[in-house]
């Protein structure tokens, strides 16, 4: 026979867990009325139209018609707006692109007469600067058939040395002047993994590829604090406002990280930051034996440690099975040996921190992925071995790719932006596995999306229709450049958000919209599932939001 008490108390309890999974659950805050899109985990749409938070995280994404809350610490209507999540950039560098804004920027030129007008006009505006700093050109754009010279720049500024690097940060220009403060004569012998570029007469010509920058970096003036202060929050303004709310910062130096913990303390860091340290040694200076915790609630963490094979294809420094078909005597630049790649590898593994190879060629996409086939044996667990770029792979090698669990850190916008240097470099015939975002995915590989700024714009709407279409701006090539290797919107859409989180060990606090994540979003002026290419590069964000917060607002 049923006791009654306790059949009361029973009915109570259900009737009280089934009042509780009626109603919304508790939230701080809800930003209501919006047309919201997001991803799940199986790149399926999620609409919604209100998105309830409490302690900066998703409590619920609410649909049209469910009952909103009646007590909230504050409400945002958002009129009608469409809502998706914030974007999260897997390849950056963070502070170059602060200092990129402080210095004198070249990427708008299309002819070496352009970038001579704007060095003089910049040195006669800045006359107490010691040294003229910017970057930016790239000789492809300008159409020059050769590297720039010191006595281009000599022609316009003497009195004062000028470093001007590329726009993939993978050379550097410099006058006279610049390799006078730094001791360059004929007779300086082209370091390891770096060329000095010379002329007929056997004299530096003024260019400095890859190792070889530092023979001049090392002799400009270091900037102090406060102008790295000022670095970041233009680098921070600038990603906030394209939309980005988390970044991989690729290459972080122990002045960087002190940066970034400056700002963190003084509460104006707002954008996420995952910190892959400049080598081994930065990353046992900053963070000792393993991955620092996150800070900041969940906006900096060092977790990797970021390592060079080769250079890059613009400058010839790109690592190649082949010599170059526009350089018949040239291979691109290995940085390291097989052994001393293994060993780098190995030191940073054993402490767990996570490793990331910039490789760019396809002997260098060789070398590190034959490093993971033999570092995976030692290693065990969940890894994430990432190769940066991947730009140029033997298509042999792409099936490998599906291994070890290696995630593809891609830049669809260095496609539109190389394809016809590209075809110049290698030929047709050697572009099986150029830029090959559809057969990274076919082979098993994670896609994790980024821009590498200040490279590329960091504008992330320009990456998924690139990514979409293998189109530059102008609509060019008029089929897309190897069109098989073109990836559908929701998978490009998951590498900028949900693979990019992933690649950086962040998906269980970041990148989606979903309940228990970072309340991290955008607001912006059209659905990108309902644009076209071209309206999808248009794509305007009117407001960025950061764990609940807004940070930043179009004005």
């Amino acid at each position: 026979m049923l006791n009654p008490s306790r059949t009361r108390r029973f009915l109570g309890l259900l009737l009280a867990a089934s009042t509780l999974a009626a109603s919304p659950a508790f939230a701080d805050a809800l930003v209501d009325n919006v047309e919201g899109v997001t991803l799940d985990k199986d790149g399926r749409e999620v609409r919604f139209t209100g998105i309830l938070i409490a302690d900066g995280k998703v409590v619920r994404l609410l649909k049209q018609g469910e009952k909103r809350p009646d007590r909230l610490d504050w409400r945002a209507d958002m009129r009608g707006r469409i809502a998706i999540p914030g974007m999260i950039d897997a390849h950056g560098h963070v502070m170059d692109l602060g200092f990129r804004a402080m210095e004198l920027d070249l990427f708008p030129t299309t002819s070496l007469q352009q970038a001579q007008s704007r060095i003089a006009a910049f040195a006669a505006a800045n006359q107490t600067r010691p040294w003229i700093l910017g970057g930016g050109w790239n000789q492809e754009v300008w159409n020059l058939g050769r590297f720039p010279t010191a006595a281009e720049i000599d022609a316009i500024v003497t009195d004062r040395p000028v470093w001007m690097q590329r726009a993939d940060g993978h050379a550097g220009w410099a006058n006279s002047a610049a390799m006078r403060a730094a001791g360059i004569t004929a007779k300086t012998v082209s370091p390891a993994g770096g060329r000095i570029e010379k002329l007929p007469n056997g004299q530096p010509s003024g260019v400095f590829v890859d190792a070889a920058m530092d023979l001049i970096v090392s002799k400009i003036p270091k900037p102090i604090p406060r102008d790295r202060n000022t670095a970041f929050l233009k680098a921070q303004e600038a990603l906030l406002s394209a939309g980005i709310t988390a970044t991989a910062d690729m290459g972080t130096t122990v002045d960087d990280w002190l940066t970034y913990r400056r700002m963190g303390d003084q509460g104006l860091l707002r954008v996420r930051i995952m910190s892959y340290a400049a080598g081994v040694d930065t990353a046992l200076a900053v963070a000792g034996q393993g991955p620092t915790p996150w800070l900041y609630a969940d906006r900096l963490r060092m977790g990797g440690i970021k390592l060079y094979a080769d250079g890059a294809l613009g400058s010839r420094g790109a690592w190649l099975k082949q010599p170059y078909g526009d350089s018949p005597k040239n291979s691109g630049l290995g940085f390291l040996k097989d052994d001393q790649l293994l060993n780098l590898m190995s030191r940073g593994s054993m402490d767990n921190f996570q490793i990331a190879v910039h490789a760019i060629g396809d002997r260098a996409n060789q070398q590190v992925l034959d490093a993971i086939d033999e570092m995976a044996v030692t290693y065990k667990g969940d890894r994430r071995w990432r190769i940066e770029h991947a730009q140029i792979v033997d298509p042999v090698d792409l099936p490998r790719f599906g291994k070890n669990g290696v995630i593809a850190s891609m830049q669809p916008v260095h496609e539109s932006s190389d394809w016809r240097m590209a075809e110049a470099r290698l030929g047709a015939a050697r572009l099986g596995g150029a830029y090959a975002w559809n057969s990274m995915l076919k082979a098993g590989s994670r896609l994790a999306f980024g821009s590498d700024y200040p490279v590329e714009n960091p504008n992330p709407f320009v990456n998924l229709a690139v990514a979409i279409t293998r189109q530059d701006a102008n609509g060019q090539p008029i089929q897309g450049w190897r069109p098989e290797e073109r990836v559908t919107l929701s998978q490009a859409w998951q590498a900028f958000t949900q693979g990019a989180a992933y690649a950086g060990f962040a998906e269980e606090k970041f990148g989606t919209l979903a309940v228990g994540q970072r309340a991290d979003f955008l607001i912006v002026d059209r659905d990108p599932t309902e644009a076209g290419p071209t309206a999808l590069r248009q794509t305007q964000v009117l407001e960025t939001w950061v764990g609940g917060e807004k940070m930043w607002e179009r004005k």
